[in-house]
């Protein structure tokens, strides 16, 4: 029996009933030549929150990328495969479809428009919903509710502001589409675990209180098992354990994967 196979905990039919998404065996290849990943396979229930683990290169962002659409912008496409969102495939929908439909990318780097403040790049992420001017009104007090530090911010430009407040905005101007499904690459990135504890607070408060379902991509083992329900481990491009939150903390393979101490084709 394989690593994944021991590890993975098969959803009852009640559960099953609760999936959100579904990747099912998907293959990324960029600019027609470069396989990136290669029979990756996972499931976010509703109101789940997700990790996907895995070293720098592992093929955590291409996985991300895959869900949202965004492999196109780096012409790199979804060769095998195919992925479901709500039981319908999206493998096919642009990405601004799949934003409409409540899928919503905060990708690595922090990256905000630094010359408009805050509140403008904040108020961005509404323009798919074309809200009314109260409806917009309503959804930036709840993204200040959740960070409290922006609305303090909120004339300033965002080139002025700290990395932590612009992941803070990043995650914010997400939300302001009004998402069913959150994914971060690399939220703790760069950042000092102050900042970086409080994201994490919210992310789970949003799970929590309004049912946000989140697929977080980390480096940081601890920190995304601390407030994950269930975990996927990636290595070059395939998942190679899979496992609930504490199942993967307390399992020898996952350390010694990350530390080389033990070749891949035993972890599989």
């Amino acid at each position: 029996m394989s690593r994944v196979e021991e590890l993975r905990i098969a959803p009852s039919g009640e559960d099953a009933a609760e999936e959100l998404l579904r990747v099912d065996n998907i293959e990324v290849i960029y600019d027609s030549s470069i396989l990136a990943i290669s029979g990756v396979s996972l499931t976010i229930p509703r109101g789940g929150v997700i990790a996907l683990l895995g070293a720098n290169g592992a093929g955590k962002s291409t996985t991300l990328k895959a869900i949202s659409g965004l492999v196109q912008a780096d012409r790199a496409k979804v060769s095998r495969g195919d992925i479901f969102f709500r039981g319908k495939s999206c493998v096919e929908t642009a990405p601004n479809l799949r934003v409409r439909d409540g899928i919503v990318h905060v990708l690595e780097g922090r990256h905000v428009f630094a010359h408009l403040t805050v509140e403008e790049n904040l108020s961005s992420g509404a323009f798919l919903r074309h809200p009314g001017r109260l409806r917009l009104k309503e959804r930036l007090e709840r993204v200040y509710s959740w960070f409290p530090r922006l609305k303090t911010k909120r004339t300033v430009q965002a080139g002025y502001t700290s990395g932590g407040e612009q992941q803070m905005m990043a995650i914010g101007r997400a939300l302001m589409t009004e998402p069913t499904l959150v994914l971060l690459d690399e939220p703790s990135m760069g950042l000092a675990p102050l900042i970086v504890e409080e994201i994490f607070n919210v992310i789970s408060q949003l799970n929590k209180q309004e049912q946000v379902s989140f697929l977080v991509a980390e480096q940081n083992i601890p920190l995304a098992l601390k407030h994950a329900d269930y975990g996927y481990v990636l290595e070059t491009g395939k998942v190679v354990l899979a496992g609930t939150a504490q199942d993967l903390l307390s399992n020898d393979a996952l350390r010694d994967i990350y530390l080389g101490k033990r070749p891949i084709a035993l972890a599989q």
